[in-house]
């Protein structure tokens, strides 16, 4: 139980993500499939957490906070302005892709904070992003057993 629990916390970890959970899982010795899962929950267990935290958290922040109330405000409005409601559904296709590629910064965490600042709805971010982990952990399983080698 308590290696499933480090590759759990492993996958949950803004770095690592489900990058680290999978290779983590297969070198403590679980078959691919376990590892594969045991990441991809880790990874999928922090997304909806981090989505309803960032948006009450800014709420909760712009109303106790007048620095930060100006400052998200000026965010909010420049980022949705410029990038906002044109491409919604183009942009939660986008978010899946961003975190299908299995390199650093290019995961939950940061696809989180993406969905947010433009304000995609909350569910559809979600699925997306569960969808690109999903990816990422197959492509990553598949580098980490040989499947596919990069040189």
């Amino acid at each position: 139980m308590k290696e499933e629990l480090m590759i759990l916390l492993t996958a949950a970890a803004p770095i690592s993500e489900v990058r680290g959970g999978v290779p983590l899982g297969l070198a403590l010795g679980f078959t691919p499939l376990k590892a594969y899962l045991l990441a991809l929950l880790g990874n999928g267990l922090i997304v909806l957490p981090l989505l309803l935290f960032l948006k009450y958290g800014s709420r909760w922040l712009m109303g106790k906070s007048v620095t930060g109330n100006h400052f998200l405000s000026w965010l909010f409005i420049r980022t949705r302005r410029l990038h906002g409601e044109r491409f919604e559904n183009a942009g939660v296709v986008a978010l899946a892709l961003f975190v299908a590629v299995p390199l650093p910064m290019t995961g939950a965490w940061t696809a989180a904070i993406l969905a947010f600042l433009f304000d995609f709805s909350l569910w559809r971010s979600f699925i997306a992003i569960l969808i690109g982990v999903a990816v990422s952990g197959a492509i990553v399983l598949a580098l980490s057993m040989g499947f596919i080698q990069l040189f």
